[in-house]
């Protein structure tokens, strides 16, 4: 079954189109917030598409993730009692949200830089930050330190690869898509019933 490789397929399509930068920036914006898919998805296949421009596509999803981030610290900060708390119920995240906060109580800033950077829910501690009335000239240096890294860190490793990289790639997706699938199920069961 080559369902990764249509879908990768469809990403480096995506990714040549006119207006790639500008959906970049979207998804890049609203996966601080809300989307649940991460930027590489898109920031990857285009670098691929065009290396030329690697640079300059982490730079979008750093700015607009960066934005993304302060915007959900103030909604953290001005909506957490009256609107996000009920959704983080009705959606079943109120633990992940107190894990979250007790993130902060433990290591302040840095898990803003840490949560940047690494695959950690990135949205959810934007919200906390905010809703925790966390310093806001820290966190958005700790964000841009932290998303800057992780973008400019795909952008460089895909400049590096260049073409032959993503010619082995093309011929191991579904290798990768499913193994993350079964580590994502795994955890998930682990999550669940440990």
């Amino acid at each position: 079954m080559k369902i990764f490789t249509k879908i990768y397929e469809i990403c480096l399509k995506w990714a040549k189109h006119k207006h790639a930068e500008y959906y970049l920036g979207i998804i890049s914006f609203f996966e601080s917030v809300i989307f649940p898919i991460p930027v590489d998805v898109m920031l990857a296949p285009m670098c691929l598409a065009r290396l030329d421009r690697a640079w300059r596509y982490a730079l979008i999803a750093t700015i607009t993730s960066v934005l993304g981030g302060l915007f959900g610290y103030l909604l953290g900060y001005y909506a957490f009692e009256g609107y996000i708390e009920p959704l983080l119920a009705d959606w079943g995240l109120t633990q992940r949200y107190e894990m979250a906060a007790n993130w902060f109580i433990d290591y302040g800033v840095w898990i803003v830089f840490v949560a940047g950077f690494a695959p950690i829910p990135y949205k959810l501690l934007t919200i906390s930050a905010g809703a925790l009335v966390m310093p806001l000239i820290p966190f958005m240096i700790a964000s841009l330190i932290g998303r800057a890294g992780r973008f400019y860190l795909v952008a460089y490793l895909i400049r590096l690869g260049g073409e032959k990289m993503e010619q082995k790639l093309h011929k191991i997706i579904d290798y990768i898509g499913w193994g993350v699938v079964i580590v994502a199920i795994s955890g998930y069961l682990l999550y669940k019933y440990l």
